[in-house]
């Protein structure tokens, strides 16, 4: 009676069996009341992503902020409202369970991630940045880091949202992000070790990402001084501490090293424990490639 999507409308309902039958189906458990007049099996219910596909649909909107961060996988599904966004025409009014939100372009930045309208990932980052009561800025750091590195968006993306808010709480802070994620940065290590190490006053000059090819095979480099072939790796704890991942992290090094890069790594727990030591280290090594390269 529902459909093969779970849910229905009362009205939907209605014009199959009468409405008593409807409220009993309710009293009895076989129906559940999700928003005034939308109704969803038990199964259905327990879904979150049904849920929020017959709320968008009902609704005539499109899933933003938080709700939207989530649909693209960037945060987990909350358990707080759903957040939809409409043209501003509209006269539709929030619940509950649902927060309204008007923007006259969403129209223009509508996605959709299993057939359900969302707002695009860039626009679901600067609009959770800006929520209050949302999101810890953490996570929506985090978020945008992410999405970047999935290339779900791109920095210049992100820059264009921003560059629609010059009145965003906290703005700086975000655009601050935006500027390392357009350098390079794919992570939060990688940003922690941009600020607190790698860009420091008195530390070489770099380029982040440099992309070298050795036998066939392309290496993306978290930081690389070209003039003097020295690389520089920031290892996260989670991805870095596997067996398997260093010797892998071994392999490339010796690749390299065929070709004349020197590398150079450091732990998550080095990078954030002993920054000073971190710079000291970039720094001799730099040293000593250029009296290596100058005898040349």
């Amino acid at each position: 009676m529902v459909g093969p999507a779970g849910w229905a409308t009362r009205a939907e309902l209605v014009r199959r069996v009468d409405r008593g039958t409807v409220d009993a189906w309710v009293a009895t458990g076989r129906l559940v009341r999700l928003q005034p007049a939308l109704y969803a099996t038990p199964a259905a219910a327990g879904r979150w992503r049904t849920r929020v596909a017959a709320i968008a649909r009902t609704r005539d909107g499109v899933v933003s902020h938080r709700t939207a961060l989530a649909l693209w996988e960037l945060v987990p599904p909350p358990t707080d409202p759903v957040h939809l966004t409409v043209e501003p025409g509209r006269s539709a009014r929030g619940s509950a369970g649902v927060v309204l939100h008007r923007a006259p372009d969403v129209r223009d930045v509508m996605r959709r991630v299993d057939g359900i309208p969302v707002t695009c990932a860039e626009r679901a980052v600067v609009d959770s940045w800006a929520l209050t009561g949302g999101l810890p800025r953490a996570a929506v750091r985090a978020a945008a880091i992410d999405a970047v590195r999935r290339r779900l968006c791109w920095p210049a993306d992100l820059a264009a949202e921003l560059a629609r808010r010059p009145r965003l709480r906290a703005r700086a802070e975000l655009a601050g992000l935006v500027d390392l994620l357009a350098a390079g940065c794919r992570s939060e290590l990688e940003v922690w070790g941009c600020l607190h190490v790698l860009r420091t006053p008195g530390m070489p000059r770099f380029v982040q990402q440099c992309r070298v090819v050795v036998a066939g095979e392309r290496f993306d480099l978290d930081a690389a001084y070209e003039e003097v072939l020295q690389a520089v790796e920031l290892d996260g704890a989670a991805w870095h501490g596997s067996r398997r991942q260093r010797e892998q992290d071994i392999r490339r090094d010796a690749l390299l090293a065929t070709v004349g890069w020197q590398t150079l790594r450091f732990s998550y727990a080095r990078l954030t424990g002993e920054p000073e030591a971190c710079r000291r280290d970039v720094v001799a090594a730099h040293r000593a490639r250029q009296q290596l390269f100058g005898a040349r």
